[in-house]
This record gives C-alpha cells, sequence and structure tokens, in this order.
C-alpha cells in the first residue's frame, strides 16, 4: 500500500522520476499521508470506508492489515505470541511486529481496542464492525 499513496517528484538533475521515501521523520508531515488521512476522515461511514480502502488496497494488503488487527486484540487479550500466530495464521514475526506497535507505537491499535472494540459497533444492517470488512473480503474472493 505504501507504493499507492508515496509521490512522484521530478529530480531535475537526472531527468528521471524517483519514489519518495516515508521515513520516521517525515511520515506524518508528508503532503501524501495527509492527504490520505483526509481521504479516510472525508468518508461517511463504514461502506464509504471499505469502498476507498478496496480502492486504494489489494486483497491481500486488506486481508494483511484485517489480520494485524486482529492479532493486536488478541494480544490485548493476554494471549500469548504463539497461540495469536495459531489462532489468526499470522506469523510470529508478524505477531511481534504488532506487539511493538501496540506497547510502543502511535497508539492507532490502543484507541481501536479500549474504545471502538468495547463497544458493539454495528453497520447499518446490524453487522458487527470487524465483520464488515472480512465479508466484503471473502465475497470479493469467490
Amino acid at each position: 500500500m505504501l507504493d499507492i499513496v508515496l509521490l512522484f517528484y521530478y529530480n531535475g538533475t537526472h531527468n528521471t522520476m524517483t519514489k519518495k521515501r516515508f521515513t520516521d521523520g517525515n511520515w506524518r508531515t508528508d503532503p501524501s499521508f495527509r492527504a490520505l488521512c483526509s481521504a479516510l476522515a472525508s468518508c461517511n461511514n463504514e461502506s464509504d470506508v471499505a469502498a476507498f480502502l478496496r480502492d486504494i488496497g489489494t486483497l491481500s494488503e486488506l486481508q494483511a492489515w484485517c489480520e494485524r488487527l486482529e492479532v493486536a486484540k488478541q494480544l490485548s487479550q493476554g494471549k500469548t505470541y504463539r497461540q495469536v500466530s495459531s489462532n489468526t495464521g499470522a506469523s510470529t514475526t508478524t505477531v511481534t511486529r504488532v506487539a511493538k506497535f501496540l506497547e510502543g507505537g502511535e497508539g492507532g491499535y490502543k484507541a481501536y481496542i479500549s474504545g471502538h472494540h468495547s463497544h458493539s459497533h454495528s453497520s447499518p444492517r446490524g453487522e458487527k464492525t470487524e465483520s464488515v470488512l472480512k465479508g466484503y473480503l471473502e465475497r470479493a474472493q469467490e
């Protein structure tokens, strides 16, 4: 997905296009990242978010994001890395990476788990929020 949100810029000395890379120091203030955040924030409902995510991400990327969210939920429930890996199919490397961000990241996982996940959010059709994107992925793969 990172390639999707990267901007290309003109390198006048070599007359070539070069990918602009995010760094730990610039990702949050980068205009392309801010545009992505703005686009997500402009979605009016869960259906809009799902449509937007599908347009910018491959099914594999969407599945990876869903997997990481499930890993974070299970880690927050106190399950071991091996249990989480076994339950989700995520590699232990992915589980470790999610645990790192769950404990020392920007707080996104924690905000979801403590706020949104503890509530029983539903879509307009009464489906649980976390199952809507999963259902969409399953239908898209059929």
